[in-house]
């Protein structure tokens, strides 16, 4: 199945006729790299889909798989989610050069999810911080949280920083893309097929899931408001069920928004839930509507880092966008003049968007957005991955330090410090005996470390 030198690109999400927004990067990603490169998609079991001509498909399963394991060990570098990569051992014992996609930022979402999930989580993640030859994220704002993480495990270091003072070489940016073929009607999906919604009605589209972290019953409450002006506006979750089985256990809005829409009396008149749009259909649904949503609640860790990867969808097809401020998607919008942002939880604000938007014609918009099609292809997203596939390295710090590679460097005397402190501590105030220690340890034998270090 692997061929010699490939590049190979690790999907921890399904990819095929429905896939969310991690299978459609790692979908895209082999897909430009397939350009310049023998390219090999690694899909978990469940995905059904058929590689293209460009690149091959393979197709693992969970724990210790046989295939992808041989396509690791041929591979000439191998891009894998950073949380994925506790799963397969012999990415970390092979020499193949390791990106670590850190574009999703798990601990964030986890936080919302199952915050006692969170310490094993922390624990495999290590795992990628150390393993990790390039790495490669979404935003400067998700850079710099990656180069804080990267820190504090010991791979900001005299090596990596001689390599390159930047750190570009250890960790860039390689956002969502778009395509850079527009979108294409090919059939009608929304108006006049939904039962309740009219060929002639407009189309609120609401494009990803309902996970707690984001914020659907403003929308929902917006609605109600904007009904009580125009009674031709209609309001569209087409997400609410995952792709992928081993998401359907993940807690999501959706019976507080079902609830509320019913409350309101705009349930299948004004406000529709549906299944996930199948892969090809969903450049018609967006094609079909009129205003595209992206709201979440108050500031978090989540919107602070999140990169609203939905949000390419509606730039691809020009769909005006009503987005809450605070994550770096709402500050593509805001620059490029897309739609409008609003503060967290504003209800009147979103209805206020939703009434303004419906109200300005397309063609206000047409070109904003070509402007910023032109700089969102998923070829130039990739260029950082593209230009490290074309010379594939091993950190500069994995290759001197080898296995003791961590944080801190000085492992060994910080060890020892903990055995002088217990010794002492038998005969003096352990508090005396720390603060000696750090003064001794700490400062002096660690600066004479770092500079033995720069000598070499």
């Amino acid at each position: 199945m692997s061929v010699l030198g490939s590049v190979l690109v690790i999907s921890h999400d399904v990819v095929g006729a429905q896939m969310a927004g991690p299978g459609i990067r790692y979908y895209h990603l082999a897909r430009v790299l397939a350009r310049e490169f023998p390219t090999i998609l690694a899909l978990p079991a469940g995905s059904q889909f058929s590689a293209p001509v460009d690149f091959s498909a393979l197709i693992y399963q969970s724990g210790r798989d046989a295939s992808l394991e041989d396509a690791i060990r041929n591979a000439r570098a191998a891009v894998v989610p950073a949380l994925w990569l506790a799963q397969a051992p012999m990415l970390t014992e092979s020499q193949v050069p390791l990106v670590v996609d850190g574009y999703d930022p798990y601990v964030a979402e986890t936080l919302s999810l199952h915050p006692g999930a969170v310490f094993q989580q922390q624990a495999d993640l290590t795992q990628a911080y150390l393993a990790g030859d390039f790495f490669i994220c979404a935003s400067e704002r998700q850079r710099d949280w990656w180069l804080g993480i990267l820190e504090a495990n010991g791979r900001i270091n005299p090596y990596t920083y001689t390599e390159d003072h930047s750190f570009r070489r250890l960790v860039d940016i390689v956002p969502f893309g778009l395509p850079e073929e527009p979108p294409q009607h090919t059939r009608g999906v929304v108006r006049g097929n939904w039962s309740g919604i009219g060929e002639n009605d407009r189309v609120i589209l609401w494009g990803g899931g309902l996970w707690p972290w984001l914020d659907p019953l403003s929308a929902i409450r917006a609605v109600a408001q904007v009904w009580q002006q125009r009674q031709d506006v209609r309001l569209i979750f087409p997400g609410t069920r995952h792709p992928n089985p081993g998401m359907a256990e993940i807690p999501t809005h959706l019976p507080a928004a079902r609830a509320l829409a019913a409350e309101s009396g705009l349930l299948d008149r004004a406000i529709f839930f549906g299944d996930w749009i199948p892969h090809p259909d969903w450049q018609n649904v967006l094609l079909e509507s009129d205003v595209a949503l992206t709201l979440h609640g108050v500031e978090t860790l989540e919107s602070r880092l999140a990169f609203r990867s939905r949000v390419l969808d509606y730039i691809w097809a020009g769909v005006p966008i009503i987005a809450t401020r605070g994550d770096a998607t709402s500050e593509l919008i805001a620059g490029c003049e897309l739609g409008v942002t609003v503060e967290p939880h504003d209800v009147d604000a979103v209805a206020a968007a939703m009434l303004g938007l419906l109200e300005t014609p397309r063609e206000f918009w047409r070109e904003r957005f070509a402007r910023a099609r032109q700089v969102l292809t998923w070829e130039r997203a990739a260029r950082p991955l593209v230009e490290f596939c074309r010379a594939p390295r091993r950190a500069a710090d994995k290759v001197a330090v080898g296995a003791r590679l961590g944080n801190p460097f000085y492992v060994e005397q910080i060890a020892q410090l903990q055995s002088e402190c217990a010794a002492a501590c038998v005969e003096r105030d352990a508090a005396q005996v720390l603060v000696q220690a750090y003064e001794q340890w700490r400062v002096v034998r660690w600066a004479k470390r770092v500079a033995s270090i720069g000598k070499r």
